[in-house]
């Protein structure tokens, strides 16, 4: 196992300076603008306290449509592959983001497989940033917290970061990581375009505010290996796939023809 692949399975993300040279991030980005020109079902604003813009779009069953080339030609699913030590590797969705035009808030800590309905260890996001974050406005991450509890989700209340997305869910509402971070083992980097930030979904994880005359954007892209399986809890309702849901069983491997097979 590479000393890259340690890293991941013992803390759960890794930075990776340039991994993305000039043509790989010029693809990356013109998938970006893709996405901010052709808004799916689920673009949204998600509620300021300022008049700042948090744009997010994630699921655009149009997706491959703007992504697919730069996916065929990307170095992130060999990186994978050698991160989870297993040739096979699919894309699961796209989500970006869009924080500019003021004081814009955190976004609250939470977990991504919360929304989930996937379970593994062959499982990974990269984030990909087309402007320069320093540590204190990057994201941020509890370091191993991938092997920990799963909590319910949070709904980006503006009063209550730790407002659970299914208050009748039995997954635990989230801790208020913000107001005890000396308690947590909070890891996060300065970040240049080209670089990649991979982790694992199950992350406890939030992103910095932007402030006055920054802007940040940002796209994630999640893939999943073949150790992938299918994982019914409550909340767990993506992927949004037509008929997915209704096909699957719990510890089914996780598969479906729209996923787009990248590597082995």
């Amino acid at each position: 196992m590479s000393s890259l692949a340690e890293t991941y399975a013992r803390d759960g993300v890794v930075h990776i300076p340039g991994v993305l040279d000039a043509e790989a991030l010029a693809a990356a980005r013109a998938s970006y603008e893709w996405s901010l020109g052709n808004p799916g079902p689920l673009a949204s604003n998600i509620r300021q306290a300022t008049d700042a813009t948090f744009y997010q779009d994630l699921y655009n069953p149009d997706c491959l449509t703007g992504y697919r080339d730069m996916l065929e030609a990307s170095p992130i699913p060999a990186l994978c592959a050698d991160l989870w030590g297993d040739p096979a590797v699919w894309f699961m969705y796209e989500q970006v983001f869009l924080k500019e035009g003021g004081e814009a808030r955190r976004t609250p800590w939470h977990q991504d497989s919360s929304y989930l309905a996937v379970a593994g260890d062959h499982l990974a996001v990269a984030w990909i940033t087309f402007d320069p974050c320093a540590k204190e406005d990057s994201l941020e991450f509890v370091k191993g917290s991938h092997r920990g509890r799963l909590y319910n989700g949070s709904r980006f209340d503006l009063d209550d970061d730790t407002a659970p997305t299914h208050p009748n869910s039995s997954l635990p509402r989230l801790p208020d990581i913000e107001a005890t971070r000396a308690d947590w083992d909070i890891v996060s980097w300065a970040v240049e375009p080209g670089d990649l930030v991979v982790f694992h979904p199950r992350m406890l994880h939030g992103g910095a505010p932007t402030h006055p005359g920054a802007r940040r954007r940002t796209l994630t892209l999640r893939f999943f290996g073949a150790d992938a399986v299918y994982d019914p809890r409550e909340g767990g309702a993506g992927p949004r796939v037509k008929g997915f849901h209704d096909q699957m069983r719990a510890g089914d491997p996780f598969r479906h023809p729209s996923f787009l097979k990248l590597h082995a």
